[in-house]
């Protein structure tokens, strides 16, 4: 029996002073307008805007949706079906969360369905296909709560706890052979006997610690004095008993017994057996059980108040933005690398929790969560939540709902935090500002947090802190011109000083026969002084794998992706050729497909070959890397970090990763590898972003009082934005990048709007981007839109690409037309027959 539902009224027919409800609702699909339902009249009063519900959409599909609007009105266009079940009694998405949900599906052009399936974890989206499984801490026999014959009926197919199937929403139904069976599992889920997670996603795995605690039998004190006797000649087992009443008094406490302590607790011990403890159990002296507890550290521990003293300049900083924000929502805290942003953060934090209002600190990178929201349980213990990718759905979940109780009132997080259902913040920190991190390329929506952070702020009457010691240009130029407060730090916390910057010339070097692989003897010498003094060194190359390219020496042959148009890079540790775009993947060849010459040789190099060379010109080394490849386990950013700041690891090489605010004492060494590769690149942003990473990566030395060393390799010393970055002069490079940008009508003083048009027959593709290009011009004008072009890689998973960019006036009112005749000219395009299967994309503000 397949999963029928009917969608005639489940009441009789209403009475004439009966009020129809309908609700219009966000489904988490690509849908430009929202869906109308009809609201069961005995349900009327269990509809809330924000909650979720359950309904059918198109013929057999069920998917759970947002409620956005509750009134009387009937759809004109079509009859509205019933929903099929409440799931929420309160709201999970907050009234604040919608108006921002709204403001950027309008602002960067896109369905606010595809912002609410970017924005709810997956754990808070059901659908036909989510499923069900037994929650691993119910039992049947300590169950409390009865279960009605079709619960039981699930419970019996579902099998034991330990092995538990998984059961689909459609199974259920034909299990139970009815049509509205939501109420049963949402019943089930309220009685802790199952949980959901979604067929794409891991099972739910609740941490669960293992405890132990001493049987009931042996709590009298005679009893206890017995066990002794019989243990005399078990000294192992003796040791850990006494280990245990040590830990727990058994006698004054019974309580505390039956709570008992984690199994870990009691081979703490270098001299404690876990053998021991075992046979302990396993003889029932002993009894093993299992707690499920919160992922999150601290929940129930009082806050530790950390205190620290801001030094002049910080205190100075501090309290001119406190000023500022009397006056202005947004403030700059512009400050040098080192200068100790972080403490006015954690102060300015502070003072806002006091105040009773709720604060989101947005960090880049996941690397950088990891350092700091240790310093930040220090100081706000289990009022601060942590929000990012690397968490599982159902931790995130537990953020999501610790956000809504009001049990976090702080919340630490990448892009991805600012859908968090706040409703009163009265502080947005976003740390690094400038970094292309906050950028969201794909899926839709296509927003930068950064903007999306401002608005927040806007709409709750928030006070936004913007910090960094490279600004935006875009961010700069709103200070200087007076829309933002700018607060400057520029000098290092502490006695610690500028690091000293040295240009290498890897040209002359080759010349004169002195590199040694990718490395100068100037660079090299200074690696090895530097681990002579016990100090660390960081080495940046911006680009992952071992080699970019795998070519043949005889007949010039190179590995192509299948899917798109680049090369495949060499990946040394799992000896394949990898595609950095798609992910497509062939083993390593030894001899060449085109002319059978063994001549197959790498070229170039990234931080794995970098890694294997060091390993081997400096074998006393402990080195590590850091970049996509390494770091794609939850907690690996958190193992390799720690392995630095405890100075087990001395050598660090990495991608971008590394020159993002990370904080390490020891490290009085940075080595950038190929700086021209940064440079030159096509886009307008380049000697932006060069100029950014390289005072960001040199910031890292010399941090806590050494003096650090900075060495930048380049085949060409002369280059202008090395004269700034040396004397870490960003006014003059703000002024020189402010110049070129005017004269050629690019943001600040323009907006910019990428078209991309994607298909997967290069003609048609073609075809596409002209049509959409003729209805641009015929709107916008000729000097507003440029294109189309192949961009450089112009293949990516099959799809062929062609790019437009369209250059608009600031004005607001302009800004909102222009995107109206935007949306009006795909509309054109996609209503033709022959490009049904084109795929178009606006990307607003690409970075």
């Amino acid at each position: 029996m397949s999963l029928a539902l009917d969608f005639t009224s489940p009441a009789a027919a209403p009475a004439a002073d009966r009020v129809t409800l309908f609700a219009d609702v966000i489904l988490p699909l690509p849908l430009p307008r929202l869906y109308t339902y009809r609201v069961p009249y005995e349900l009327n009063d269990n509809v809330v805007i924000g909650g979720r519900v359950i309904v059918q959409f198109g013929a057999k599909k069920t998917l759970s949706c947002i409620v956005a609007a509750v009134h009387e009105h009937a759809p004109k266009e079509y009859q509205a079906k019933y929903i099929l079940e409440f799931i929420d009694d309160a709201p999970v998405v907050t009234q604040p969360q919608l108006k921002l949900f709204r403001w950027m599906a309008d602002y960067y052009l896109c369905t606010l369905g595809e912002v609410i399936n970017a924005a709810l974890p997956s754990a808070l989206k059901l659908s036909s296909e989510s499923r069900i499984q037994l929650h691993p801490g119910f039992s049947r026999e300590e169950n409390q709560y009865p279960l009605s014959a079709q619960e039981a009926l699930i419970v019996e197919a579902l099998g034991a706890p330990e092995e538990s199937k998984a059961l689909t929403f459609t199974e259920v139904g034909d299990l139970l052979g009815i049509t509205s069976f939501h109420k049963v599992i949402k019943s089930l889920m309220h009685k802790d006997v199952i949980f959901l997670f979604e067929h794409t996603a891991d099972k739910y795995a609740p941490k669960v610690v293992k405890k132990v605690r001493l049987a009931h039998l042996f709590i009298a004190e005679a009893s206890i004095e017995q066990l002794f006797g019989n243990l005399a000649s078990k000294p192992k087992q003796l040791d850990v008993l006494l280990k245990y009443l040590q830990r727990v008094p058994v006698h004054q406490n019974e309580h505390a017994n039956q709570q008992g302590i984690e199994k870990a607790a009691l081979t703490s011990s270098p001299h404690l057996s876990a053998s021991a403890v075992n046979t302990l159990i396993k003889n029932g002296v002993l009894e093993q059980f299992d707690v499920i507890v919160s992922r999150f550290p601290l929940e129930n521990e009082p806050t530790a108040q950390l205190h620290f003293a801001l030094t002049e300049a910080q205190t100075a900083a501090r309290d001119e933005i406190m000023a500022h924000f009397g006056e202005r929502e947004i403030v700059l805290l512009h400050g040098v690398t080192g200068a100790g942003k972080t403490e006015i953060y954690i102060d300015l934090i502070r003072k806002a929790l006091e105040s009773g209002g709720q604060v989101l600190y947005l960090l880049p990178e996941i690397a950088l969560t990891a350092q700091i929201v240790t310093r930040l349980l220090r100081v706000f213990g289990s009022r601060l939540g942590v929000y990012h990718s690397k968490f599982s759905d159902n931790e995130r979940v537990e953020v999501w709902n610790g956000v809504l109780s009001g049990r976090f009132q702080v919340v630490v997080g990448v892009r991805s935090a600012v859908f968090l259902p706040f409703d009163n913040l009265s502080l947005i920190i976003v740390d690094e500002e400038h970094e292309s991190s906050y950028k969201q390329y794909e899926p839709a929506p296509r927003y930068n947090a950064r903007e999306v952070a401002l608005m927040m702020a806007n709409f709750q009457g928030a006070k936004t802190l913007l910090g960094s010691a490279t600004p935006a240009v875009e961010t700069y130029y709103q200070a200087k011109q007076g829309r933002y407060e700018l607060v400057s730090l520029t000098k290092r916390f502490g006695e610690a000083g500028m690091p000293d910057i040295e240009l290498v010339d890897t040209r002359k070097a080759r010349e004169k026969k002195t590199m040694h692989n990718h490395f100068t003897a100037d660079l090299l010498g200074e690696v090895e002084r530097t681990l002579g003094r016990q100090e660390q060194v960081i080495l940046f190359q911006n680009r992952r794998g071992y080699a970019p390219v795998v070519a043949c020496q005889d007949c010039g042959w190179i590995p192509k992706c299948t899917n798109c148009a680049v090369s495949l890079s060499y990946h040394k540790h799992s000896h394949e050729l990898r595609c950095h775009y798609c992910g497509y993947h062939d083993p390593m060849v030894s001899k060449c497909p085109a002319c059978g010459s063994r001549a197959v040789k790498t070229q170039g190099f990234g931080t794995e070959k970098i890694e294997d060379d060091l390993k081997i010109m400096l074998p006393q080394a402990n080195i590590q890397r850091m970049d996509l490849d390494t770091t794609r386990a939850k907690n690996s950013y958190q193992q390799i970090i720690g392995d630095f700041e405890q100075q087990t690891t001395n050598v660090l090489v990495g991608t971008q990763m590394v020159t993002k605010g990370l904080d390490f004492a020891n490290v009085s060494l940075v080595g950038i590898i190929n700086a021209d590769s940064i440079i030159h690149y096509p886009d307008f942003r380049a000697h932006e972003r060069a100029y950014q990473m390289f005072v960001q990566v040199s910031g890292r030395a010399g941090r806590k009082g050494k003096k650090g060393k900075v060495i930048i390799q380049t085949a060409d010393p002369t280059q202008v934005i090395f004269d700034k970055v040396i004397r870490n002069d960003y006014a003059e490079f703000y002024n020189y990048e402010i110049m070129q940008r005017q004269e050629h009508g690019y943001p600040p003083f323009m907006r910019i709007i990428k078209m991309t048009v994607k298909h997967v027959e290069q003609g048609l593709g073609e075809q596409a981007a002209i049509m959409l290009t003729q209805e641009l011009v015929e709107r916008l004008g000729r000097a507003a839109v440029l294109g189309p072009e192949a961009p450089y890689i112009f293949r990516i998973r099959n799809f062929y690409l062609q790019e437009i960019t369209i250059k608009l006036d600031r004005a607001h009112t302009a800004l909102k037309w222009a995107k109206e005749q935007v949306c009006a000219a795909m509309d054109v395009v996609k209503d033709q027959k022959e490009f049904k299967q084109a795929r178009l994309v606006a990307d607003v503000d690409p970075m």
